[in-house]
């Protein structure tokens, strides 16, 4: 298996502030964001938040319980991500 360092994480621009977001949120409050969390600070609709969560699942970048809410882990290294704006 590779170390995840090596691994080309490949991400937008609009993810990897999305991935920031929930390293940052989960580091500060103990708990992963809800969905409505991130609907606030980036003022989005819920549809879009929804999508992105499983655009980020889908590409392997972070990973959630099925029907658990805030069970959200990013499964990439903290390096990897971008500064939050």
């Amino acid at each position: 298996m590779s170390n995840p360092r090596e691994q080309n994480f490949s991400f937008t621009a609009k993810q990897g502030q999305y991935l920031a977001y929930i390293y940052f949120y989960t580091k500060l409050n103990g708990i992963a964001p809800a969905h409505t969390d991130m609907q606030s600070y980036f003022k989005v609709t819920p549809p879009t938040v929804n999508q992105m969560i499983k655009t980020l699942e889908a590409k392997g970048l972070i990973r959630k319980k099925p029907r658990a809410a805030r069970s959200i882990e990013l499964m990439i290294p903290v390096d990897a991500l971008p500064s939050i704006e």
